[in-house]
């Protein structure tokens, strides 16, 4: 029996960690590049609710940060964001999301992205050791904002009940 019949494939699952409002500003061309247009997003706020079962993460998201742009020759665009956000408690979180946006196929545009948290060590720093995917859709025409929902991908269902 060969070792990929003998061990179980563990189908990870999500939960969802954290739902964020995070306003901008216009963006910014930063003109073309060597891999195609450029540009950037200024982050001047916002505010953030953790999922069920995680409500101590709650806050806001700090003003200063900016998502980079880069439109690629297939026509998808990949953003890096970086930012800060602030817990109710007073811990700041960096936020780093990278998100690849395909419109190029029929039905809803795929926008999904790999989420790194840096915490501090303490109450959140569990969240150094963790993988996190995002979602992300517009909040336009109500308000210049993106709604940004991060899911916790686990292999084993843990408990966060100190959260």
């Amino acid at each position: 029996m060969d070792i990929l019949d003998r061990l179980p494939a563990p189908v990870p699952q999500t939960r969802l960690l954290w739902e964020a409002l995070v306003d901008l500003q216009d963006r910014t061309d930063l003109g073309i590049g060597p891999l195609g247009p450029r540009g950037i997003i200024p982050i001047t706020g916002g505010r953030f609710r953790g999922g069920p079962g995680f409500a101590a993460l709650s806050g806001t998201v700090l003003p200063g940060g900016a998502d980079r742009q880069q439109v690629r020759p297939d026509g998808a665009r990949e953003l890096d964001a970086l930012y800060e956000m602030q817990v109710a408690d007073g811990a700041i979180l960096t936020i780093r999301n990278r998100v690849i946006i395909d419109e190029s196929v029929a039905g809803p545009r795929y926008a999904i992205g790999r989420v790194q948290v840096t915490a501090p060590e303490g109450r959140w720093g569990w969240l150094n050791r963790r993988v996190f995917v995002g979602t992300m859709a517009s909040a336009r025409p109500e308000r210049a904002a993106v709604v940004i929902r991060v899911w916790l991908v686990e292999e084993h269902p843990g408990d966060y009940a100190s959260v």
